[in-house]
């Protein structure tokens, strides 16, 4: 990554940071309904990500030291997941720090928003309870990111990725 790229991830990581301190207040709103914890991974699967969010993730690790993690027994399953474990867990997407949340997110069909949550949690709860207070509202952190990667992309090479271009993470370490 050349320098002049690394000033367009500034406010990825910013955006990162607020979304890591509203989860953890929710975490602390929902407490004893959250299921989560290491050795769950129902949520781990293949993604891919924005270029500014892979570049960002890409400059924060030791990829030489996931060279050599385990090929994944299918194309499902996240290629950094490791018995059970995420080995880029401080450096993960904004997918995979808001999962198991309650989300909210604006139908495709409708003009009603949707929730979204993980099966293992909330299992014991009303849902008529969620409202704009005690859920992620994903459309704004989602717009936000997406607005983020505009920009990032770009100035990045002469036009190599499009603003809706996603990248696999599985290629941080197979490139």
């Amino acid at each position: 990554m050349s320098s002049a790229e690394k000033p367009g991830l500034v406010p990825y990581y910013k955006l990162r940071t607020e979304i890591d301190s509203f989860c953890e207040s929710l975490e602390k709103v929902h407490k004893k309904h959250l299921n989560c914890k290491k050795g769950c991974d129902l949520c781990c699967m293949a993604i891919s990500v924005f270029p500014v969010e892979f570049y960002a993730i890409k400059a924060e690790l030791d990829l030489e030291s996931l060279s050599g993690l385990p090929v994944p027994k299918d194309e499902v399953q996240c290629r950094f997941l490791v018995d059970h474990s995420c080995t880029i867990y401080n450096s993960r997407p904004v997918i995979c720090r808001t999962h198991g949340l309650p989300l909210l997110y604006m139908s495709m069909e409708s003009d009603e928003y949707e929730l979204s949550l993980c099966e293992l949690n909330f299992t014991e709860y009303d849902f008529e309870d969620f409202d704009e207070e005690n859920t992620y509202p994903m459309d704004r952190i989602n717009s936000k990111l997406y607005q983020i990667n505009k920009n990032f992309v770009a100035g990045f090479e002469g036009g190599k990725y499009h603003e809706q271009d996603r990248i696999p993470l599985k290629e941080l370490i197979e490139r």
